[in-house]
């Protein structure tokens, strides 16, 4: 792991991402109902666990541009923090959130893949991107994924953390018995 990456991931007190073609592949199924399927990786769950698990302090954040009852849902299950659908422009609930949380921008990471993203990607102290993200953010983030969106980059960003932290070991001993 480069060590600009880990000294970044070091002191990370939040994460944020956008959902569609980070969190999930990107597809998605809308019923005749209206109602709308997306699919969500298995090991991007566990990274939720991990996290709770670990008793590590660190919030986590969605910012999404489609607004969707599945995923409110997903984020009141999952215990997300700050939770942002229906949004235009990215960096004004990213704003939003460092005042809230008295987070300094090197204390966030932020996960995207799309041209709404660039500007919280410019601005977050660990940028990440999945390596299926488009060419404009792949050119600015810190980190690219060694996954495609929707296949573990939550989880991936989740084990850099802890292991900038120094907490990889004693974390995986919890699930480990």
């Amino acid at each position: 792991m480069n060590k600009n990456i880990l000294k970044k991931a070091k002191n990370i007190r939040l994460i944020a991402m956008d959902l569609d073609g980070v969190l999930t592949r990107g597809e998605l199924i809308v019923l005749e109902s209206g109602e709308e399927i997306k699919f969500w990786d298995i090991k991007d769950r566990m990274a939720y666990a991990i996290l709770r698990r670990s008793g590590i302090n660190i919030d986590l954040a969605w910012i999404t541009g489609r607004a969707s009852k599945q995923v409110a849902i997903r984020a009141k299950e999952l215990k997300i923090k700050y939770f942002y659908q229906g949004i235009g422009d990215k960096l004004v609930p990213f704003e939003e959130i460092l005042k809230d949380g008295k987070y300094k921008s090197e204390e966030v990471a932020y996960l995207g893949d799309d041209w709404l993203d660039l500007p919280v990607l410019k601005r977050a102290g660990l940028s990440v991107a999945p390596k299926d993200a488009v060419p404009e953010v792949l050119k600015v983030v810190d980190y690219i994924s060694k996954y495609n969106g929707g296949y573990g980059v939550f989880r991936e960003v989740v084990e850099i953390v802890l292991q900038a932290r120094g907490e990889y070991d004693r974390v995986l001993k919890i699930f480990d018995k």
